[in-house]
């Protein structure tokens, strides 16, 4: 055995020793790649791909989880603290499904779902029950909570009075409840995803007034409508008028920018103040007025034209002028010796106007007030560019106000609202730094720069191939020098001499066959 190891070490000396530098090179660096790739390999068909299936649970979820998947004969791995656990991906949606159906994942709390795992309450005072009962409660409360969009975890505590005969309505405990809730990052609640807490609260535990409830979070109380004294709807309402007030901005300084960026560059700063009337207002105009060209009168629509006339015959005179008891005297009575006539004559006309009614209901959005102001970079503006400048933002203003009630044709008034600031940006200014160069002239220099050394590559590696040419051409013009090793061939080192003779023989044949040449001559 012994023997066969030391002929095959012996080979693989001998095969080694024959060959040159650059085959011995290869060979370890062909036999080093594929160690590598078997290595590689082998690690990449048999490694087991983890992918977290349970995030966020508390020690007591993180343990049930544990137990079903040793139990299973499952492999896992433990992230964040114990509270995510990462199964292998094959298994992944099985095991999810699995560990719900089980309801090993209670956020902390049972749920009335304690009730139906022993079913039977025999032995069970009345204080265990009710523990267990309000300790349900608030696990059902929680788990609502926790299903609303961006609570990542809640506490919740209730109170429940206790029911006597003997206290009246008055002197009975109500109902409470304290509530923690923790929001995911950069997650703030709505006021009225806050108001739904309060509500949802509200309905899950009988008898409790929204009075009795407290939410609160990390950063702060969470206060309802109701308690904070807001009206319904009214936080929405203000929360929806800055979005369209910031919207209104946004595309104002948007349309100024795509107008003024061409002409002063990227290095612009804009501003935009504005002041909006949310009110909305409704009001009703009844107007009665005549008819045009029509001497102010209205359309006749109807019309009655009365006329009359009479005739009185004359009586004789009574008694002696001036001679009775009631007579003045001297006073001559008429003489009944003619005839009296009368006539009367009327007209009543009436006339109907044109009446108006007119129901006006005004826009809830306008705008009361504007100020635009922009910054550019000292040395950008002249003077005949700075009136230019200023007056396009003024007739911007101008547009913008024309229904505001302001007079828009008040250049003093106008000119106010609008600013023109020219001065040097500062070093770190963000996005309008002038220090720095922008993302395409970065990439642009870079590319330059690197096809400029791969140029600078390319030319230095012709170079040496032409210089290593032009050396090989003049080592071939130079006659030859060979130059053969001197060989003391004694009795002693027979041996030696014809090892050395071989390995001249099989390298380097040429010059074996000259070196046996040179000895033939010398003889």
């Amino acid at each position: 055995m012994n023997e066969r190891f030391a002929q095959a070490r012996q080979r693989l000396t001998q095969f080694w020793g024959q060959m040159g530098k650059k085959q011995k090179i290869w060979l370890g660096a062909s036999i080093g790649v594929l160690v590598l790739s078997i290595i590689l390999l082998t690690y990449i068909f048999t490694r087991t791909d983890y992918e977290i299936a349970f995030t966020n649970l508390d020690t007591t979820d993180s343990a049930a989880i544990m137990n079903y998947l040793d139990s299973g004969g499952i492999s896992y791995q433990l992230s964040n603290n114990g509270k995510s656990i990462s199964v292998p991906s094959a298994v992944a949606s099985r095991i999810k499904v699995d560990v719900g159906s089980q309801g090993l994942v209670k956020n902390g709390s049972m749920g009335f779902g304690a009730f139906s795992e022993g079913s039977s309450t025999f032995g069970t005072t009345d204080n265990e029950f009710n523990v267990k009962y309000l300790n349900a409660l608030n696990g059902e409360v929680q788990q609502l909570l926790n299903g609303m969009q961006g609570v990542e975890s809640s506490k919740v505590l209730i109170n429940l009075p206790e029911e006597t005969v003997f206290l009246t309505p008055e002197d009975k405990d109500q109902a409470s409840a304290s509530i923690m809730m923790n929001f995911t990052a950069g997650y703030r609640p709505s006021q009225k995803e806050i108001d739904g807490y309060y509500n949802l609260v509200k309905t899950a535990i009988p008898k409790l007034a929204i009075q009795n409830i407290t939410i609160s979070s990390p950063q702060g109380e969470l206060l309802s409508s109701v308690t904070n004294g807001i009206a319904t709807g009214a936080t929405d309402a203000a929360e929806t008028q800055f979005q369209i007030q910031r919207k209104y901005e946004s595309e104002l300084k948007k349309n100024i920018q795509q107008f003024l960026g061409p002409l002063l560059g990227d290095n612009l700063v804009i501003s935009v103040a504005s002041s909006f009337n949310f009110d909305k207002k409704k009001s009703e105009e009844q107007l009665v007025k005549p008819l045009d060209n029509n001497n102010n009168n209205g359309i006749i629509i109807s019309e009655e034209n009365n006329t009359s006339s009479s005739t009185n015959g004359s009586t004789p005179a009574g008694g002696v002028a001036g001679t009775g008891e009631t007579d003045v005297p001297g006073y001559n009575a008429a003489q009944g010796n003619g005839d009296s006539q009368s006539e009367q004559s009327s007209r009543i006309t009436n006339y109907d106007v044109n009446r108006i009614n007119n129901l006006i209901e005004s826009a809830p959005y306008q705008i009361k007030d504007l100020s635009i102001s922009i910054g550019v970079e000292e040395g950008k503006l002249n003077e005949q560019s700075l009136a230019s400048v200023t007056s396009y933002l003024t007739s911007v203003v101008r547009a913008q106000l024309a229904n505001s009630g302001q007079d828009v044709n008040d250049d003093l008034l106008i000119g106010k609202k609008v600013a023109v600031i020219s001065q040097n940006f500062a070093a770190n200014g963000g996005n309008n730094s002038t220090s720095g160069l922008s993302t395409g002239w970065a990439i642009g220099i870079g590319a330059a720069a690197l096809a400029i050394i791969g140029a600078l590559a390319v030319m230095l590696v012709r170079r040496r191939r032409k210089n290593a040419e032009e050396t090989e051409l003049v080592a071939a013009d130079e006659p030859m020098k060979v130059e053969y090793p001197s060989l003391d061939i004694n009795a002693s080192q027979e041996s030696q001499a014809r090892k050395n003779l071989e390995t001249l023989a099989k390298r380097k044949p040429e010059e074996f066959v000259n070196l046996l040449r040179s000895w033939l001559v010398e003889e």
